[in-house]
């Protein structure tokens, strides 16, 4: 419900919930409670994904694929607007640790070949996501893991090693 209006009020989401409002209450204070607890909740779940991928010690095609379907599904279950990741110290901190973990990860994918050396990391670090964000958002009526076929197979021929 805030993915599609993120100024959604505690009555509403209680409403949508099934719940009485006061039920909300009784477990967060205000509505920025709620907000913190759904993007704490989001940011474990991305650290888990990044944790489950092994991107240090996987095949970087293995680790690659259970990233990619790991973080599809975290965009499903916690379909927020991020602008609050970024503006959340802790929050932000937490993701740009991530961020670092990814990155060196597609380091070690185009030192092993899997992607191509003439095209930045940076490039490749900023598509990802979007490809990623994308199936999660279009292409429903895939699983997780066949969104993660999609994503994958497109992202390494656009960026596959030669």
């Amino acid at each position: 419900m805030l993915a599609a209006d993120p100024g959604a009020s505690i009555a509403a989401i209680a409403a949508e919930a099934g719940v009485d409002r006061r039920t909300v209450y009784r477990r967060f204070a205000s509505r920025e409670e709620l907000l913190a607890a759904i993007y704490e909740a989001r940011v474990e779940a991305i650290e888990r994904a990044v944790e489950d991928a092994r991107l240090r010690e996987a095949p970087v095609a293995v680790a690659l694929h259970r990233y990619v379907e790991g973080i599809i599904g975290v965009n499903r279950t916690w379909p927020v607007e991020l602008t609050r990741m970024k503006a959340d110290e802790t929050i932000r901190g937490r993701r740009d640790a991530v961020i670092q973990e990814v990155d060196a990860f597609l380091e070690r994918a185009t030192g092993e070949g899997l992607l191509r050396t003439d095209t930045p990391t940076a490039w490749a670090s900023s598509l990802l996501p979007q490809l990623m964000h994308l199936a999660s958002q279009q292409l429903p009526e895939l699983t997780d893991a066949q969104a993660a076929d999609m994503v994958v197979d497109t992202f390494l021929r656009g960026l596959g090693g030669r």
